[in-house]
């Protein structure tokens, strides 16, 4: 999860926060507790780019990122981004594209 799944969530959230609410590269990344470089390898899909993510996991990233832009504090932006790694899980992605991926110690389980 945490070498496949969370890069790919941190970099669509990148990409919704700058294509639509005009962010910039430095805002992402302190909102993502990110460094800048970072927000730009999402960006240009150098990193995190491996994961299709369903429809229904776009919309709750959309709905994530558009929380992040009001403002969150840590605790809400970990159980933000939980709620996302669960959705992956739970649509079997991860397990049919590395079969030997074991749970997001984050989240601790796959409900």
């Amino acid at each position: 999860m945490s070498q496949k799944v969370l890069p790919a969530i941190r970099a669509e959230i990148s990409r919704i926060m700058i294509a639509e609410y005009g962010c910039t590269q430095q805002c992402v990344a302190e909102t993502l507790g990110l460094s800048r470089a970072a927000v730009s390898q999402y960006r240009s899909e150098k990193r995190g780019a491996e994961v299709d993510f369903s429809e229904d996991t776009v919309k709750e990233i959309k709905t994530f990122a558009a929380k992040l832009i009001k403002g969150l504090p840590t605790r809400d932006k970990v159980a933000g981004m939980c709620n996302i790694c669960k959705l992956v899980q739970k649509s079997g992605w991860l397990y049919k594209n590395v079969p030997d991926a074991g749970y997001c110690f984050i989240c601790g389980d796959s409900e």
